[in-house]
């Protein structure tokens, strides 16, 4: 009898183990979605679901959504959370073309994004083709990506962005638009494109409330006619105020290129667009990325009076043909805030300025104490001026060890608290700057092919280290 009960309770522990093991390897499947699928299939390499839609809504923590090519003019919508060892992806099967395009989706007041993820965990989102998302109405905003609530754990990475237009006159469009409205912890942005993209008022790609940590890596963001990537704080989108601010990331290694705000129905000819712009972060490394063509290399302020861009590193960045200023900190006029505690160092700044609006390679504006100014490269532009500072309102503020070019037959030109100055020494005296500051020829490798690379006699090399 006792042989038989052993049996017999062998059996069931082999028959839970066998559920156990079903129900695992139901959590760690993959569903398929393909053109020619249909929703009452089981999802599978042979029998694959027809939308996106029915995908989101099968696939719980540790499921990959493997998208065959085509093109998908549908909305996809993220339905469960992953776990951390249990993460929920969707990605294009195999490298192929897949493409979620907006085309012929009715316009609606409010918010409309291609992919939504709300209030999700533990989320991929990989090697989609995002486009054709576009409206008249100055109350819808259109987005390609767009994540809010308390997300978390989030990846976008090699994504393609494309052709997301605002065409009001007063309207808003996002390429890719993350708004912590609760606490958003570990976003990565990666290797992804943002291109073509229409913004009226806002940005190729946010970061904006309430987000504690993230990385902005391997983009390249292009030919947008708003700001490239926006890091923005105190504009009332946090639940919480007191951390209604973006913190504690890191933006390094994209290229960002040709964005301007020039023709831009929100601005007109202004040339306003920051290729970079830190909008009151705080704690944010801004490291190894290369930004021309555009209005502003990377400005780094507040625009709301009294709160500041704190703590901010620019570091490593090559800078160079932008049209107003290469690097900007401070409001741009009294009411706006300001940039404290922040370092500009080891930066490459490159005929910026040239659209001869008295920006310069360096542009110092509005509230900024404390920052460190060091080890930068400063070639002047058509108008000849290596620093901008037409406001008294700077206070501590340390400039030392940069080098700035000097040419043959080309003056310099600084301007330090509203006064001109076009001898390097009376301007060093005036902003008591170290005396380890030199004006010479730093000797590029080849700076007309851009290739910034100092030769080893350069006597930059031991100053700028």
């Amino acid at each position: 009898m006792k042989k038989i009960c052993f049996i017999l309770l062998a059996a069931t522990a082999i028959m839970i183990i066998f559920i156990l093991n079903n129900i695992y390897n139901k959590q760690d499947q993959a569903i398929y979605v393909a053109i020619n699928g249909n929703d009452q299939n089981v999802g599978t390499k042979a029998k694959p679901f027809r939308t996106l839609k029915k995908a989101a809504s099968e696939a719980n923590a540790g499921t990959t959504v493997l998208i065959r090519k085509g093109s998908y003019n549908e909305k996809l919508v993220i339905k469960h959370s992953g776990t951390k060892s249990k993460p929920i992806t969707f990605k294009a099967y195999n490298k192929e073309m897949v493409v979620l395009s907006g085309k012929g989706l009715n316009e609606a007041e409010g918010d409309t994004s291609l992919v939504t993820i709300n209030n999700k965990n533990y989320v991929t989102i990989s090697g989609l083709i995002i486009q054709d998302l576009s409206t008249d109405l100055a109350d819808e905003t259109v987005m390609g990506i767009y994540i809010t609530g308390s997300s978390n754990h989030i990846t976008l990475e090699n994504n393609n962005v494309r052709r997301i237009e605002t065409h009001a006159v007063e309207g808003n469009g996002h390429g890719i638009a993350i708004y912590g409205t609760g606490t958003m912890k570990d976003i990565n942005i990666l290797n992804n494109t943002l291109e073509d993209l229409k913004l009226g008022s806002s940005e190729s790609l946010a970061l904006n409330g309430n987000i504690d940590g993230f990385k902005v890596e391997n983009n390249i963001v292009r030919r947008n006619d708003n700001i490239g990537i926006d890091l923005i704080g105190y504009e009332g989108t946090s639940n919480d105020k007191k951390v209604d601010y973006v913190r504690n990331g890191i933006v390094k290694n994209n290229q960002v290129y040709e964005i301007s705000s020039y023709a831009n129905p929100a601005y007109g000819e202004d040339y306003s667009a920051g290729g970079i712009y830190i909008d009151g972060g705080k704690n944010i490394t801004i490291e190894k990325n290369t930004i021309y063509k555009s209005d502003i290399g990377i400005e780094a302020t507040s625009e709301h009076a009294n709160k500041y861009a704190d703590n901010i590193k620019i570091i490593n960045n090559i800078i160079y043909d932008n049209f107003y200023t290469g690097i900007s900190i401070g409001g741009y006029d009294g009411d706006r805030g300001g940039t404290i505690n922040s370092t500009i160092a080891q930066n490459i700044l490159y005929r910026n300025d040239t659209k001869g609006l008295d920006g310069g390679q360096l542009l110092l504006q509005h509230d900024t104490k404390n920052n460190v100014i060091e080890g930068n490269i400063l070639t002047a532009g058509p108008s000849r001026i290596f620093i901008s500072n037409y406001f008294s309102t700077n206070q501590e503020n340390k400039l030392q060890k940069n080098v700035f070019h000097k040419e043959r037959g080309e003056m310099g030109i600084w301007i330090w608290k509203e006064e001109e100055y076009t001898s390097f020494n009376n301007f060093k005296k005036a902003s008591k700057s170290d005396e380890k500051s030199s004006y010479l020829d730093p000797k590029y490798q080849n700076a007309n092919k851009y290739d910034f690379r100092l030769k080893k006699d350069s006597l930059a090399k031991k100053i700028v280290d």
